[in-house]
């Protein structure tokens, strides 16, 4: 994580934490000539409204028009929202929630001929990770160590 996204995740963390909130990622992106910093919040265990989305909104650009130095002194919009159904898994307490789910893993280099999997976190430690995953009718197991893993959310089953 770049330097000043990393001093804005310590400055707003305790403002989400602080209403009962998560903090589930940031990102800041240029999309055409536009910068957005996008935050993304979520609330357990029934998810983030919006009237708390707006709160926190609210709550989350006070705080950084008040950071000085100014993070991100270019203009940009900002946007907060719920990570969806299919949020990403990147803290060691999101892989803790992913136990027994189903999960989509995009990996740097191909492993048995793939860099991409979904299938069901069966097992999780430091070092790998092991899926059950579906190949046309039959079930296998698929040990993948982890830092092969370039991304992970959560993903829904079909």
């Amino acid at each position: 994580m770049p330097k000043n996204l990393t001093t804005i995740q310590e400055a707003i963390e305790p403002v989400i934490t602080g209403h009962g909130c998560e903090l589930v990622d940031l990102e800041y992106v240029k999309e055409k000539s536009q910068d957005y910093l996008r935050i993304y919040v979520d609330k357990q265990p029934n998810g983030i409204d919006i009237e708390t989305i707006a709160d926190l909104s609210e709550l989350v650009g006070e705080k950084l028009d008040s950071m000085q130095p100014d993070p991100l002194p270019d203009p940009y919009i900002l946007e907060l929202s719920s990570p969806g159904l299919e949020r990403p898994i990147k803290k060691e307490q999101d892989w803790e929630k992913a136990m027994g789910q189903y999960i989509h893993v995009g990996l740097y280099q191909k492993l048995d001929g793939e860099k991409v999997f979904e299938g069901r976190l069966l097992e999780l430690d430091d070092q790998e990770i092991k899926l059950e995953i579906k190949i046309k009718t039959r079930r296998k197991q698929l040990t993948i160590p982890r830092k092969q893993i370039a991304s992970a959310r959560f993903a829904i089953e079909f």
